[in-house]
């Protein structure tokens, strides 16, 4: 059915096309004509072919490739901006939950032996909660790298293909947002970097204040022992 009403929508474009035709002056006619031709010739099978509507004579194969190799750069440079997007803003929400977590970290270490077991629980559980938070934001950073390393290499590629063709001015300008992209890029993970780093300081605080506590609390059970006997 589908195929078949295609057909009839063709038929009839085609129909009223040429009755728009032929009610026009001979001079319009004759200078439409060249269009309508070729509209009719592209559509025919209903499969649209890399022919321009007009034939037009001056522009040569050469031409046409530069300019089919401009609008790549063009494409490649979008699909490059916009995944270079989506990975920054990945990485700054993931650099903003490492600091969250800790900041909840030295809070517990901060109020070690001071808090009732059910804060103690309570605050545990707002880790563990951000753990999973990290981690869920690494995953997507990780996501968003993989597709960006891809958009990097065809935006280097589109730049060679426009460089071979002959658009030099379109491969520079790919290779100049390839550079300013990457530039972005390490911007935004050394914050994230930082933030590890910084994460895994707080981790060898929380280990040694933890060895520290269970210390205190063995040297503090052999004078329980001696004040009950």
């Amino acid at each position: 059915m589908a195929a078949l009403w295609k057909r009839a929508v063709y038929h009839s474009f085609i129909r009223s096309s040429a009755r728009f035709l032929f009610s026009l002056k001979p001079a319009v006619r004759k200078s439409t004509k060249l269009l309508y031709s070729g509209v009719a010739s592209l559509a025919v099978g209903g499969v649209l072919c890399a022919v321009p509507f007009r034939q037009v004579e001056h522009l040569s194969h050469d031409s046409l490739v530069r300019r089919a190799a401009s609008l790549v750069t063009d494409s490649s440079s979008t699909f490059l901006s916009q995944t270079t997007l989506a990975l920054i803003d990945s990485i700054t929400e993931y650099s903003k939950a490492v600091h969250t977590l800790i900041s909840l970290q030295k809070r517990y270490l901060a109020s070690l032996g001071k808090l009732t077991p059910v804060e103690e629980d309570s605050i545990w559980q707002l880790i563990i909660g951000q753990r999973a938070e990290v981690n869920n934001r690494q995953e997507a950073c990780r996501r968003f790298e993989s597709t960006w390393v891809i958009a990097v290499k065809l935006c280097e590629t589109a730049a060679e293909a426009a460089y071979v063709s002959g658009a030099e001015h379109a491969s520079v300008t790919a290779r100049t947002n390839i550079q300013l992209a990457q530039s972005q890029v390490e911007e935004a993970q050394k914050l994230s970097q930082d933030a590890e780093k910084k994460l895994v300081e707080t981790k060898v605080m929380e280990v040694e204040r933890m060895a520290q506590q269970a210390a205190s609390v063995e040297e503090e059970m052999p004078e329980a022992y001696l004040r009950e006997d």
